[in-house]
């Protein structure tokens, strides 16, 4: 223990003896950097519970995320040279988001492709809305992420309308619409009707984004599945594959939209021009209770 001894009147403090954990150098940012490089070469070796690793520049520590048991994870880091590790545990492994867009391609298990056309909401429940047509297939549907969920609601024909429910918590609703080459992604700040003589704009994931004008409302269009009544008819064209893609005001210059319809069928195509009819998008939004989402 550390004295106090009197000297010409003044009180000196003799130090007590350091202990060993105390002299120990903290490692520098260079050895911490240096440390998790050398686990960013191993990362293919890394125990199955451990979800990344970071520098703590505050505490001078190399972090290790585990998601599970840290058992053998501090042996590993050891092994591969990186030395003492601080190990981290976190309550959710991380995964990959990614984002469901107006006109992108949807797929079904089966391999049929449509086109998303807009995601809604009802309560805690997430939903693409996409033609009737398509969901009619069943199954279960994908989308450039990943799998998105099972149809939960389909109406063709009648109606060209039909829901799948989002159960994939890695997709991430969005309230875009895709204008491919022709500019960034719109997005929509609601719902609305359609009018006559319009500006119109349609995304799908067949022939991108393509615009013209409502030439008619209410349209009784028979298809050889049965007729879909009170449709919007547009010289818009359209292809296979498109079908469900969203129909929106046309933004010009801007980047907002009103959502109007769902691709549904038509004739001719985007190489000499055709007519292409849309299922009005607010006849889904109210027989199944959904919210847009819109931004």
């Amino acid at each position: 223990m550390g004295g106090a001894l009197l000297a010409a009147g003044v009180a000196l403090t003799m130090a007590s003896p350091a202990n060993a954990a105390d002299t120990a150098a903290a490692p520098t940012a260079a050895q911490l950097s240096a440390a998790q490089a050398t686990l960013d070469k191993a990362a293919s070796s890394r125990p199955s519970t451990v979800t990344g690793w970071y520098v703590d520049h505050k505490s001078k520590a190399l972090v290790v995320s585990v998601h599970g048991s840290d058992a053998g994870v501090a042996a590993w880091a050891e092994d591969l040279g990186a030395g003492a590790v601080k190990i981290e545990h976190v309550a959710e492994a991380p995964r990959p988001f990614w984002n469901i867009i107006g006109g992108q391609a949807i797929r079904t298990s089966s391999g049929s492709r449509c086109s998303a056309g807009f995601n809604a909401t009802s309560g805690s429940n997430r939903y693409v809305i996409t033609a009737g047509h398509c969901t009619a297939i069943g199954g279960t549907w994908s989308g450039s992420g990943g799998t998105i969920g099972t149809v939960a609601g389909s109406s063709f024909p009648t109606n060209d309308y039909g829901i799948i429910r989002v159960t994939s918590s890695s997709a991430v609703l969005t309230p875009l619409v895709d204008r491919y080459s022709s500019g960034s992604d719109v997005t929509v700040s609601g719902a609305g009707n359609a009018s006559n003589g319009q500006g119109v704009c349609r995304s799908g994931s067949t022939t991108g984004w393509r615009c013209g004008s409502v030439t008619g409302t209410n349209q009784t269009v028979c298809y050889s599945q049965g007729c879909v009544y009170q449709m919007i008819r547009t010289n818009v064209c359209a292809e296979p594959g498109d079908s469900g893609g969203a129909l929106v005001s046309n933004p010009g210059s801007g980047t907002r939209v009103t959502a109007l319809g769902l691709t549904s069928g038509g004739s001719g195509n985007c190489s000499s021009g055709g007519t292409t009819y849309f299922q009005p998008v607010t006849e889904p939004l109210s027989a199944y209770g959904l919210s847009l989402v819109t931004g």
